[in-house]
């Protein structure tokens, strides 16, 4: 197989992003103890964080017992849940994320802080997403949204609660679904920048205690053997991201059960991207289209085209 050429693939921009990046959160990080991973990844959250958007205020609650926070805007509501491997991250580390989700679509957002692992291995996110979502849903229609890890709680979220829960729409960000890690893009970008294979392996392997778990959605939604149901999907994908196949092959599942689905891949893009939304022309163009997705959604307008 030959080695992808990320000095062609990835542009001077984002490659200004993956050595920012780097400066403060290291390759090798996965390797850290847990403390540790936690320290450099709240480090790297503060160099990267924003000032809220004009006319942008946010509360923290506790929903259905777990600790969130909501920020001003109209219904529905989207909830939103973080990335960090199901390890790091919480209501700090994608606060102005979703402050300037507020801000583009003029939605209210919901941030999810829900437990991590290895304290809280599985099923226990995945308990708080459905438990948050349940108790918002009672109060009106919903949009679920989330990066990597966040993208994996907000589709099995809603695989979990159709049929339940109003969800109009939900907007997958580079997911890590539970794809086959033995082929496609794992192997192809086993050693891109950002994320790498053993990181995806590290990380799936705490979640679940070092077990390996097969067939259960709620852990890997690709492993659903029922697509149906499922609320309109955007799922974009990191073209420099062994994660990348798992955003198209939900997207293809949807579509083949007769949902609507629209995954896309963000060329040159790398995981983690969604901070390289202010210094990056592809980081800018991907955050805008993920906005745009989640407004099309609070109307029940779906901008994708039918599949052919």
């Amino acid at each position: 197989m030959t080695a992808p050429d990320y000095q062609t693939l990835i542009d001077d921009e984002m490659r200004g992003f993956i050595a920012a990046t780097d400066a403060c959160y290291p390759p090798e990080t996965a390797s850290f103890d847990i403390a540790g991973q936690r320290r450099i990844y709240d480090q790297m959250c503060a160099v990267f964080a924003r000032p809220y958007p004009a006319g942008i205020s946010a509360q923290d609650q506790t929903i259905a017992g777990v600790p969130c926070r909501r920020y001003s805007g109209k219904t529905p509501t989207v909830v939103y849940f973080h990335g960090g491997g199901f390890v790091v991250g919480g209501l700090h580390s994608h606060d102005d994320v979703c402050a300037e989700i507020a801000a583009a679509t003029g939605l209210a957002v919901v941030s999810v802080d829900y437990r991590l692992s290895p304290e809280h291995p599985h099923p226990a996110a995945f308990d708080d997403a459905c438990a948050v979502t349940r108790a918002l849903g009672a109060q009106g229609p919903l949009l679920l949204a989330g990066d990597s890890a966040g993208g994996n709680l907000a589709a099995a979220t809603a695989a979990a609660l159709r049929g339940q829960t109003e969800i109009l729409g939900q907007v997958l960000i580079y997911p890590g679904l539970g794809g086959d890690r033995s082929k496609g893009s794992y192997l192809t970008h086993a050693h891109a920048p950002m994320l790498t294979l053993s990181d995806v392996e590290f990380y799936a392997g705490i979640r679940s205690n070092g077990v390996e778990i097969k067939g259960d959605p709620s852990l890997a939604p690709l492993q659903d053997t029922d697509f149906s149901g499922l609320p309109p999907t955007y799922a974009v994908a990191g073209e420099c991201d062994p994660l990348a196949d798992d955003a198209h092959a939900y997207a293809a599942q949807i579509t083949a059960a007769g949902g609507r689905a629209h995954a896309c891949t963000a060329r040159g893009m790398v995981h983690g991207g969604l901070r390289a939304r202010h210094s990056t022309a592809r980081g800018a163009a991907m955050f805008r289209e993920i906005c745009a997705a989640l407004s099309a959604f609070a109307t029940s307008a779906w901008p994708y085209g039918d599949p052919k």
